[in-house]
Formats: structure tokens, sequence, C-alpha cells
């Protein structure tokens, strides 16, 4: 066990944020039981029509059980994390099991090696999202670690017929990639809307398109996808868990090889990351030169049927960033950070006076800057603030009501954004007992709103963490817990913690033992991959030592007390390892 061991014996009134944590990890812990019911069969197969596809394809289908093993690892029940990997397995069959008739990549199986054929990162790190989280409670899998190196095997070149990676230039070859290699050509709407199917009378696309035309049409320009591209780099999250759970360097290095070849072509760039390299390794290259080229980049404005209108979705903009953080993960360099802040200001930089008021870009095309809105360009904002915590980073982020508490100026927010969540938590079971759809008639994303795996605010709040969601990137958080006596991660049952404050090397956290009548023990982690070094930690103003990414903390029955953990954060290399 952890040492050394800190004891809290006062006695306190439990507080409300204390109540509500403990209720909505077991109330989302029996709701996530009653959606596996509803939703998946015997085998883990999800209860809907399987199909390719941007709209509502396999990635869709994983996100079903989003956040379900972050809940575990938060402390929800040991059911949350056997439901989670039944369904991941029956996922994994369902969708290599399941064939296209037209589109050409996925008529052998849509997944190969136990993963998509190939398709984008911006949906590959959605399916992948939850799974990346299993390690947090289950590093010792070896299923889950043999399909971590087998799928970072697709992209750092260990697997020669997943020819993704080139070493020379360091770019992956096309942003449409996967276990069965890159796209090398234009992709076309067929390769993003998938085979035919009817639409009206039977099904509901999630993007609101009214017939199989109107996906195609949906899709028709999401064609330049020869290349590398910024959100490739969450391939990256891959070789980061590779590397948490296994140990080898090799898995680093390349992270930070990759990584660094970015960096290097934002600064090539003047600042801004280019949305298009070549296969040659020039930025624009194979986007007639345009830097700001490429699917879902700086100047990817398309027509969507749906609305009748242009739509912008340079989409890079709200995941390529967390390829940074993970290099920051592994290295502690605030460098990449400093490399999305810089661009940050870069954007703003070129606001403009429209109708008496500033008003600011989010997009770069062939007529210059364009898609000006009355808010400040603040994507990644609070990811580079919560990594490097410098308060020139946090000017940066814009009304963040938890950012307000951490700096002491919204009291309330925990007991209200709980309140809130059991609000949702109620609808989403609503929604789901009045969902009488037939599995033939239900498309994989249709469940995904009504998911009862509600971990955002537990997040933020337990761990003083970025909550983790959909974007594909590892956990960023101050705090982890165990619970050394049930030998699990997550909190032990009865306790709850609120962070309450962040600084560059402290944390502020309250423990409370709701529990009238028998103690608790808790083992309390600095980061989510033990990569924060604890140095001290004072209670009722006494400092004890402790030199370690852990320590124990026992409290008597009723028992509560704050915290001030002094630390060091990014000292040491990420880890899966228990701290046991």
């Amino acid at each position: 066990m952890s040492k050394p061991v800190l004891h809290i014996d006062t006695p306190v009134a439990p507080p409300t944020w204390a109540l509500l944590e403990r209720q909505l990890l077991k109330a989302m812990s029996d709701a996530c039981v009653q959606f596996f019911d509803h939703y998946f069969d015997e085998r883990g197969y999800l209860l809907c029509m399987p199909r390719w596809g941007g709209d509502d394809g396999p990635d869709d289908a994983a996100e079903n059980i989003l956040n379900w093993t972050m809940l575990h690892a938060l402390g929800g029940s040991e059911t949350v994390l056997r439901l989670y990997k039944k369904g991941w397995n029956g996922h994994l069959l369902q969708y290599t099991e399941a064939k296209t008739v037209e589109v050409p990549m996925g008529r052998e199986g849509m997944y190969y090696k136990e993963f998509p054929v190939m398709f984008d990162w911006f949906h590959h790190s959605e399916w992948l999202s939850a799974f990346y989280l299993q390690g947090l409670s289950d590093p010792s899998d070896l299923t889950y670690r043999n399909r971590l190196k087998r799928y970072t095997g697709f992209y750092n070149g260990d697997d020669p017929q997943a020819d993704n990676w080139d070493a020379d230039h360091k770019i992956i070859r096309s942003m449409f990639n996967g276990s069965r290699g890159p796209l090398m050509r234009k992709a076309t709407g067929l390769d993003w809307a998938g085979d035919p199917i009817e639409i009206q009378g039977r099904f509901r696309p999630g993007h609101g398109e009214r017939d199989y035309h109107q996906m195609l049409v949906h899709f028709q320009d999401y064609n330049d996808v020869v290349g590398d591209h910024p959100m490739n780099m969450s391939a990256t999250t891959l070789a980061l868990s590779a590397y948490a759970v296994t140990g080898e360097t090799r898995y680093r290095d390349w992270v930070l090889e990759y990584v660094d070849a970015w960096v290097e072509r934002t600064e090539a760039n003047g600042g801004l990351i280019p949305t298009n390299i070549g296969l040659d390794g020039s930025i624009g290259g194979e986007t007639e030169g345009k830097w700001y080229g490429g699917v879902y980049g700086w100047g990817f404005s398309v027509y969507d049927p749906a609305i009748d209108a242009i739509a912008h979705r340079p989409s890079f903009q709200n995941r390529a960033h967390y390829g940074f953080g993970n290099a920051i993960l592994l290295t502690g360099d605030r460098r990449y950070a400093d490399i999305w802040g810089r661009m940050i200001d870069i954007v703003n930089s070129n606001a403009v006076q429209e109708n008496g008021r500033t008003v600011y870009p989010n997009s770069f095309g062939d007529q210059g800057w364009y898609n000006f809105t009355p808010e400040k360009f603040a994507h990644g904002a609070l990811e580079v603030y919560y990594w490097s915590m410098d308060e020139q980073d946090a000017m940066r982020v814009l009304n963040d009501d938890w950012v307000k508490y951490l700096n002491g100026l919204n009291p309330d927010y925990p007991v209200e954004a709980l309140n809130l969540d059991f609000d949702e938590l109620h609808a989403r079971l609503e929604e789901m007992w009045a969902d009488e759809a037939t599995a033939d008639t239900r498309m994989s994303d249709d469940p995904n709103t009504i998911n009862p795996a509600i971990t955002e605010t537990l997040t933020k709040l337990m761990l003083g963490g970025l909550p983790t969601g959909r974007v594909g990137g590892p956990l960023h958080c101050r705090l982890r817990y165990f619970d050394p006596e049930s030998r699990r991660a997550g909190i032990p049952e009865d306790v709850a913690a609120l962070v309450s404050r962040l600084s560059n090397d402290e944390v502020t956290v309250s423990l409370v033992n709701v529990n009238q009548t028998e103690p608790k023990t808790v083992i309390v982690q600095g980061g989510a991959y033990a990569e924060h070094q604890i140095k001290n930690a004072r209670l009722h103003g006494n400092i004890v030592s402790v030199d370690s990414p852990h320590f124990t903390v026992h409290l008597g029955p009723g028992a509560g007390g704050e915290l001030t953990l002094k630390m060091r954060r990014y000292a040491n290399q990420p880890t899966f390892s228990f701290p046991w």
C-alpha cells in the first residue's frame, strides 16, 4: 500500500455535493444496465442497422458505450466495466461481419483486424474514446494490451499491410486511413455516405437528411483526403496508451517524432497549423499549394442540403490540439501548449470591425480570413490553459463556469452542475423508455444522445480534470483515486471528492466519507497516469512529506477534510500501472 498514510478523523455533516456525487455515480451505473438491456443483445451487438458512413457509421455504434470506462474509473460499478467490455467485443465482431455492397473499401468487412479498414480521424477518435480509457481500470487485460499494440502498429510502421506511415517525411499519407492502409485518391460522396438506404418512413438521420440523395450531397465535396492532416495526430493517443500499458519507449518516441513534425510545419507556416501536407512533405502539397486546404481544413465550407446553406466545418480546430497534449503528457514541455496558444492569438489578430463591433475569423480560404463571429476564436483555449496553468493563457478562456469556480468566483457551481446532471439523466431515461423502434428501423447513432454515462461534471469536480468526451484524447486530470480494499480503480464506495482550486504546483481537494459507521481508505494519485509527483500534503496546517505519485488517506466514519497538495506536474512518465 502507498505511503505515507494520512488520517482524517474530524466528523463533518455530509456536504450536499458529496451526497449528490455518490447518488449520481450509482444512478448512472444503474441506468447503464437498463440502457444495455434495451439496446444490445446477448452477444453485445447493438440493435440497429449496421452501416458504413460519416452519418451513422461504426463509430456511432461504439459511442453508445462512450464514457462507460470513464464512469468506472471515477468509481462507477463493476457491472459498468463488464458491460462495456461485452459491448466492445460485440461491436468489433458486428462490424467485422458487416459488409458494404457499393462502397469499395468495406466489401470484405467494415473492420479488419478489429479496426476500421479506413476512415478519417474525426470519426476514429469518436469510436476509440471509450477504448483508450479502459486502461485506467483494466491495464492488465491481455486482450486490451494486444489491441493497443496492433492498432498503433497501423500508424507507426509496425504493420506493413497498413502502409499509412511515411517515416522519411514523417507523415500519415492520407486523412482517410485504417487497418488496410490509406486512401490514395480523392474521396467520393459514396465513400463517406455509405451504401444506398431507405430513409423516408423508416429512419431519421441525425444530420437531418430527408433521403439518400441528400446524404450523398452532404458529402459530395469531401474530396481532398490525400496527404497528411493535423487530425491524424489523434493517432498518437493510441501510441501514448500503448506506452502507458507496456512501457516500451518506441511508442513514446513515435509520438514525439510525429508531433514534433507538426510543430515544425506550424512554425514554417507562420504559426498557423496547415491542414494539408503533401506526400513529399510540402505544405499544401496535395491541395495546389494551399496550406488551408483539405477536408475539415481551414477553408472547408460546403453545401449542407439539410439546411440548404453553406456550412463551415474546419473541424480540426476541435481535435488537433490533443495531439500536442499527448506530447505534454510525455515531456511536460509547455512549448507544445504554446504552439496552439500562439495560433489562437494570430487568428484573433485578424479581427475586423463590422457594423460598429469587433468580429473574429474562424476560417481561411482563397478569399483570406472569413466566417467572422462576435466571439473570439478560442478552440483549445481551455486545454492550453489547463496544460500550462499560465494566467496569460487563462485570458483566452471565454466565460467558463468551472474555471470561475476554481478561481473562487462561482461557489454554487458544484451543486448546480450535479443537479443539472440528474435532470439530464432523467430526461435521457425517459427518452429510452419511450423508444419502441425495432433494430431494422434504428440507426447506430439514434441512442447516442441518451447514453446515460454523463461524466463531464464528475471529471471536473472529482479529478480536477478535463472531460474526455468523444474527442479521442487521453484523460488529463490533476488527481485520480483507487480503492485499496477492493483492489480497483475509482473512488471507494461512500467516499466523495471535490477539487476546488488548481495552480501550477498545487491542488486543493476535499475528501469526505459519507458513511457514518464505517471507516474508508482511499489512494490519491497525481494525474491520470501517475505523471504528477506529489511533494507534500497539508492538512489542518500540518505538512506531511509524500514525494511520490500517490499516497493513502484513511477516513474515519463520517469524517472529512480539505487537503492542499504540493506537486511537480509531468514529473513522471505516464503509466496505467496501479499503485500497489
